[in-house]
C-alpha cells in the first residue's frame, strides 16, 4: 500500500497495532460470552469488562457504575430518547436543539415530535456559529454537541449547561461528545451533564462500541430488555441488575469493548494527548484556504 497522509480521523481514527493485537489475543485466546458463565474463562472476561469500565469511567471522570456500553453514539442518542420519554412526567416535553447537532442528535427527537411526543425549540447560533449562551430557552430536554463534525469548534458546554439550568433546574442535558472526545478532555462533573455519548472508533478504538454515561442510573429504567441484564424472573415481576448492567440486555461488542481499553489508555498516556491534538488542529486552522487550493 502506497504510503497516505491520512486526513479523515473526524469521520473515523485509524487503528493502533496495539489495538489490533489486543483484540486478536481476545478472540484466539480468551474469548468467552461476559455475564453469563461460571467457568475461569467466562469470570475472566467479565473481569475484563469491569476493567474497561473503570477505564473509561476515570477518563471521564466518573464511575463505573455510571458507565454502560452501546454500540455507539447514534445507538446511545436514539436510545436515550426511549429512556427519557419512558422517564418523564411531562406529557410533552420541550427539547432544545441547534443547528449544530449530528443527525443522530437531533433527528429521533424530531421523529418523536412528528407523532406528538414532544415540541422541538432549535437554539440559535451567534455569528461565529456557537450557540448563542444569550438566546438560550426555557426547555426540559436539551440536547447538545459539544463539537460540531462540520464546524469543529468546540462548545463551552459548562456554560451551556450552567445557563440552561438557571431557566429550568430540572432540564435534562444530553452532551453529544462523538467529535469533541479526540479534542478535548471529558470531566462529567464539570460539565454537570445526565447523559453524554461519544464512539470508540473516534479514538482509534473499533467501529460497533461506545459509551453513554448516564448521571443518575437509578432513576431511569432501561429501555430494552434481553439476556443479562435480569437478576430474576418472578411470575409476576422481573428483578432488574443494579447499575449499567440493567441497560445490557444482549452480548456486548466484546472484542471491541477489549479494544476501546486499549484506545483509551493510550489517548490518556500518549505524550501530548489531547494538547498535543488540540496544539495541531490550530495550527492547520492557520493556513489559509487559498494556500490550500494553490498548492493542490
Amino acid at each position: 500500500m502506497k504510503k497516505i497522509v491520512y486526513m479523515d480521523a473526524g469521520a473515523s481514527w485509524l487503528k493502533s497495532q496495539s489495538v489490533i493485537e489486543s483484540e486478536m489475543d481476545f478472540l484466539r485466546n480468551s474469548y468467552a460470552n461476559a455475564g453469563r458463565g461460571i467457568c475461569k474463562r467466562a469470570v475472566d472476561v467479565d473481569d475484563k469488562i469491569a476493567d474497561v469500565r473503570n477505564c473509561v469511567a476515570q477518563f471521564m471522570n466518573t464511575n463505573s457504575d455510571n458507565i454502560v456500553f452501546t454500540f455507539g453514539t447514534t445507538d446511545a442518542l436514539n436510545r436515550i430518547v426511549n429512556i427519557v420519554k419512558n422517564n418523564t412526567d411531562i406529557e410533552k416535553p420541550i427539547v432544545a436543539v441547534s443547528d449544530l447537532d449530528h443527525h443522530s442528535a437531533r433527528l429521533p427527537w424530531m421523529e418523536l415530535a412528528e407523532r406528538g411526543g414532544c415540541s422541538i425549540s432549535v437554539v440559535p447560533l451567534d455569528k461565529n456559529f456557537n450557540i448563542d449562551i444569550d438566546k438560550i430557552p426555557y426547555c426540559d430536554v436539551f440536547v447538545i454537541t459539544a463539537m460540531s463534525n462540520v464546524l469543529g469548534m468546540a462548545q463551552d458546554v459548562k456554560n451551556i449547561i450552567k445557563i440552561a439550568k438557571q431557566k429550568n433546574p430540572n432540564v435534562i442535558t444530553i452532551v453529544d461528545c462523538a467529535q469533541y472526545v479526540a479534542h478535548e478532555k471529558i470531566d462529567v462533573v464539570d460539565m454537570d451533564c445526565d447523559f453524554l455519548v461519544w464512539s470508540g472508533h473516534k479514538i482509534g478504538a473499533d467501529t460497533g462500541v461506545g459509551v453513554m454515561y448516564v448521571r443518575d442510573v437509578e432513576k431511569y429504567s432501561p429501555d430494552k430488555f434481553g439476556g443479562g441484564m435480569v437478576n430474576r424472573v418472578l411470575s409476576d415481576r422481573l428483578v432488574l441488575n443494579n447499575g449499567p448492567h440493567k441497560f445490557e440486555a444482549g452480548t456486548l461488542p466484546l472484542t471491541q469493548i477489549i479494544g476501546l481499553n486499549v484506545a483509551v489508555s493510550e489517548l490518556s498516556k500518549w505524550d501530548g494527548g489531547h494538547d498535543l491534538i488540540k496544539f495541531m488542529y490550530n495550527e492547520l486552522l492557520k493556513i489559509k484556504r487559498v494556500k490550500l487550493l494553490s498548492s493542490s
